[in-house]
This record gives C-alpha cells, structure tokens and sequence, in this order.
C-alpha cells in the first residue's frame, strides 16, 4: 500500500518513524514550510522534515496544499492512502478525493468530543480525566468524519500537554497501523458520529496563558498543565521594584500556606509553584528561585 503522510510537529514524527518501523511505503511526506525561530530569525524544520530526512525520504512543503500545481504533483504519486497527524491545515476536497482508499486522520479526542485545533490543551484545561486518540475517515467538515478506532488514554492529575502529547503519539502510531492492516484488506468499518456529542476545542493563543489569581486553585492547575510546554502559563509580578513575567511550568493545589514555599492564594484554595522562569532567565525549580530572589523581593499581581 502507497501512503503520503502529512504532519507537522513531534507527535507526527514519532508516528511517520512507527510507520516505517513497520515497514509502510510512505512514497512522500508532506509538512508545513518552515518556520523562523529565535532571535537570529532563521527557519527551523519541523520535527517530521527531519524525521522523513532520516529516512532518506521525499518531503514536500507547500505554502497550500490545495494549489493546482501541488495538487497534481499529490496525483503523481499514485498514493493508496493519505494519512493526517497533526499537519496544521484543512485538506480541501480537490485533495481529499486524490487517493484510492482515501484518506483518515489521527486525532487527538475521543471523537466527538473536541473536534478542533487544540484537542489535548483544550481537554487538560478542562480538567478531563480521560481523553483518547480517534483514527477517522476524513470528510469535509472540520473532524466530522466517520471513525474507524478510538483508543482511550487516562489523565494522571499532573500529567501535561507534552507529556500527554507524547504518550497520544505511541498510542496513535499503533491504533493507525491496526486501522491501516484492515483497510488494505477490505475489512475496516467505520462509525459516524453522534452529532448531538460534538464539542470544540478552539485554538489556543498566547492570551490564553496568563493566570488570573481571582480563579480557584484547581481551574488555574488545570491551566498552566494544558498549556505547558506551548504557549506557556504566565503571571505579572514585581521583583526588585520591576514588574516582569513569571512563567509556570508545574505547580499543585495546596490547601495550607507554608512560608519557606512559593504559594499564591486563589479564590478558592491554593497554588504551590514548583518550577518558574522568570523573564529573561532559566527555568527554576521554586525553591532555588526564592533563595536568588527572597521572598519579601517578589510581589504577584493578583488580577
């Protein structure tokens, strides 16, 4: 079986290097062009360019998937199946319709729940206990595809969004080449959805990173572990007279105030910060942070 695979960051790549491992004819790869990166400005590959360059194979990087040119050099490859994982673009019909056996999606949700950009983030945020990977025929509607396989994944209460991600991406590499077997021998079945069960996980932005105190502990929780490692949770807070940005990476729900700790009150409850990075410095465990900073020099703005 001829598979083109599009993806974009690690979860793809961790997917596209399974799939190989397994043997799969992945005549081409497709990925997002790349994109500049720190202060020198210069483009960095995506994770699944220089997982395809590992394996000395074909990767294109169109602007648009849907460009006439694009679309015929896609027909050239004579592809039996496409296969989706996270590649930051909505395929358009003239695409979708290319390969013989069509082309399915691995998304991060238990379909329908979370249809959308940011399903991880989105179902961290919300403080779900459980989520799962879905591997989907693909249609035209954003997600609403038919599903072939959903595999569930708990959610340990620390646990965030890169963890999270990668233990999706080992799951969604085995439920794909189990869906794949089946379709290659007539045998996959898929299921429609329940429309009545549809949720949206909007895109996450980086206004979407900053805390606001006046929360509960949990909700706030729930926050910095879906947005951790990208965009990142973050407050305002003032050291030494100047008011900077502190990042947080991991931090709990505490129920007491201890002194020697780095603990914020919230509406309900508190939250102990365990790791921090302030602006224009390295990631801290806390309390390394305080022994530089000492406490009576650190004020947070609370809203």
């Amino acid at each position: 079986m001829r598979v083109v695979f599009f993806g974009t960051p690690q979860l793809a790549a961790t997917i596209l290097n399974y799939l190989v491992k397994q043997s799969v004819e992945v005549v081409a790869v497709i990925s997002r062009p790349d994109k500049p990166k720190g202060r020198s400005g210069t483009p960095q590959p995506t994770a699944v360019k220089l997982a395809a360059a590992a394996h000395a194979l074909s990767v294109y990087q169109p602007r648009k998937t849907s460009d006439p040119e694009f679309v015929e050099l896609l027909k050239s490859l004579n592809a039996d199946l496409f296969i989706v994982a996270a590649y930051a673009e909505i395929l358009r019909e003239n695409v979708l319709e290319i390969p013989k056996l069509g082309c399915i999606n691995v998304h991060g949700s238990i379909l329908p729940k979370y249809r959308g950009a940011a399903p991880v983030q989105r179902a961290l945020m919300d403080g779900e206990k459980e989520t799962g990977v879905s591997i989907m025929k693909m249609a035209l509607e954003m997600d609403a595809g038919d599903v072939y396989s959903i595999v569930k994944i708990p959610i340990p209460e620390e646990m965030n969004a890169g963890e999270l991600f990668d233990e999706m991406a080992l799951v969604g590499a085995k439920a794909l080449w189990n869906v794949m077997q089946k379709i290659e021998k007539g045998e996959a079945k898929a299921t429609p959805q329940d429309p009545s069960q549809v949720t949206f996980a909007k895109k996450v932005k980086p206004e979407d990173g900053e805390i606001d105190w006046s929360q509960p502990a949990q909700k706030i929780h729930n926050q910095i572990r879906g947005l951790t490692p990208n965009p990142g949770a973050w407050c305002w807070v003032e050291v030494r007279g100047a008011k900077k940005r502190l990042r947080i990476n991991r931090a709990r729900p505490v129920l007491e105030h201890e002194p020697s700790k780095l603990i914020v009150g919230c509406s309900e409850g508190a939250l102990e910060l365990l790791e921090v990075q302030l602006e224009g410095k390295k990631a801290l465990p806390a309390d390394v942070f305080l022994r530089g900073i000492q406490p009576q020099n650190i004020k947070f703005y609370l809203n």
